[in-house]
């Protein structure tokens, strides 16, 4: 049996309540949505996925991204609630003997982006929304990093999970690269009829960093794009929607509306990867979409 999840939070704490649910006989697989979406990934009987689009070979599924929802029969659980785990966690809680209410409270809240403006300028005010910044999906280099803090977040407190060296380098390096990706956002960002447009194509490597900041930057925006490829070899193109968590006021189903393009996730944010040839035919009709600010039909 073996987790197969998303490399974020959310996926994260998904491994922590299966880890603790289930006997298991591999290591996690972490994954990005869209390799799911392209077939790429071998799933096999036993597997559990969470936090991820379903596959009909899995014995176990799990997720909350409206534009994954399935009419095919399946074990598991699927709704559209703040986080996968806390399906995860509602559907094993009376059998476990751990009490996870807490972490389970705080990942609903950083999934859904549910933050104040003070944990989102200053995330150290927050330990959970610390942590959740030094997990990055881009680098499969860092799957032994996620390993970790599964194993920490079962064994440790929020404070003895912060205390754990490794952790505390990279919540340092976090503090430090937000700043910088403060400065690309302002210089690679223009905002037009309420959408915040940031460019990082530009770039050998796109800047990571604080992805709740680009709404307190640019508060007269109701949502953001955010467009980037998804490597050095410049193939392909990721684009990712975000409303705002401070001006509320996009009406546009972020996930429908990229479901058209290869891609999908929630109302209020999703992303897309297409082939870099199709850019400048498919990210003027998804901008335009977003200005228009109407509801968008499936």
């Amino acid at each position: 049996m073996r987790i197969v999840t998303r490399p974020d939070f959310d996926g994260v704490v998904c491994a922590v309540v299966l880890e603790e649910s289930l006997t298991l006989t591999e290591p996690t697989l972490w994954v990005e949505p869209n390799d799911m979406q392209r077939g790429t990934v071998e799933i096999r009987p036993g597997d559990v996925i969470a936090n991820l689009p379903f596959d009909s070979r899995c014995s176990l599924w799990f997720d909350h991204h409206a534009t994954n929802r399935v009419e095919l029969p399946f074990d598991g659980a699927f709704d559209v609630v703040p986080s996968a785990a806390g399906l995860v966690w509602k559907y094993w809680r009376e059998s476990m003997e751990k009490d996870l209410s807490e972490l389970i409270s705080e990942t609903d809240r950083i999934d859904s982006a549910d933050l104040t403006r003070d944990e989102v300028e200053t995330p150290e005010s927050n330990p959970y929304v610390l942590l959740s910044m030094t997990i990055f999906g881009r680098k499969q280099a860092d799957a032994l990093y996620w390993d970790r803090l599964v194993g920490l977040l079962r064994t440790r407190s929020i404070d003895g999970v912060m205390a754990d060296p490794e952790v505390k380098h990279r919540c340092e390096a976090v503090v430090a690269q937000n700043k910088k990706y403060r400065r690309h956002l302002r210089s690679c960002t223009i905002v037009k009829e309420g959408v915040s447009i940031t460019d990082f194509r530009g770039y050998d490597e796109a800047p990571e960093g604080n992805r709740f900041l680009v709404y307190a930057m640019f508060p007269e925006a109701v949502v953001s794009v955010k467009i980037r490829y998804v490597d050095r070899a410049r193939r392909r193109v990721v684009l990712s929607v975000g409303h705002s968590i401070f001006n509320v006021g996009c009406h546009v189903h972020a996930g429908h509306l990229l479901s058209n393009y290869n891609g999908g996730g929630h109302f209020g944010a999703a992303a897309c990867t297409f082939e870099s040839t199709m850019a400048d035919k498919y990210i003027p009709r998804i901008i335009a979409v977003l200005q228009e600010n109407q509801p968008h039909e499936h």
